[in-house]
């Protein structure tokens, strides 16, 4: 296991311990076609975790596995557009039959809390959330989004009870 990741679920392990406020339960969508939400998903913003502070081009792509579990794997560049690219891979568990709820694992045996709270009935956008408000993403299926779509998640964000300073924008930056 590389230190990297070693310090990553170190630092999951201590903040689960820590006090936390209390905010009512974080709702999710009613529901998730599972087919639609396939595919690959651009990181727009996050509130991201250590392991993705100074990412770019970031992508996550879902691909849904015969035992009704879904492949994830996250893509990006470190170190700016054009610096090194990196993989991880995980599975996600569906809780729920909303298909809303998943427990997502990259590293066994932890599994993370991950909930599609935002889908634009297009599915063309996304907010996943975590119930302890501690991490947020904004994932479009293209790689840019407008000003005032932007300004109408982070509006979402806080009201969930995020802290809206803690999100970051993620770079998009593809050659054409």
């Amino acid at each position: 296991m590389s230190s990297k990741l070693t310090l990553w679920l170190s630092g999951l392990l201590m903040l689960s311990g820590c006090q936390q406020t209390v905010h009512p339960p974080m709702s999710t969508v009613e529901q998730v076609d599972l087919q639609r939400f396939m595919g690959s998903w651009y990181v727009i913003a996050s509130i991201p975790t250590f392991l993705e502070k100074d990412i770019s081009n970031a992508i996550e792509t879902y691909r849904l596995n015969n035992d009704g579990t879904v492949e994830t794997v996250f893509t990006y560049h470190v170190d700016g557009v054009n610096g090194p690219l990196k993989k991880m891979t995980g599975k996600a568990f569906i809780k729920d039959t909303s298909h809303a709820k998943w427990d997502m694992q990259f590293i066994w045996p932890i599994k993370a809390d991950y909930r599609i709270v935002y889908l634009a009935e297009d599915y063309s956008l996304v907010i996943v959330g975590r119930e302890k408000r501690d991490y947020v993403w904004v994932m479009a299926r293209a790689p840019q989004i407008s000003e005032a779509t932007y300004n109408e998640m982070q509006t979402r964000i806080k009201n969930w009870g995020y802290d809206i300073e803690k999100l970051k924008r993620v770079p998009q930056v593809w050659a054409k």
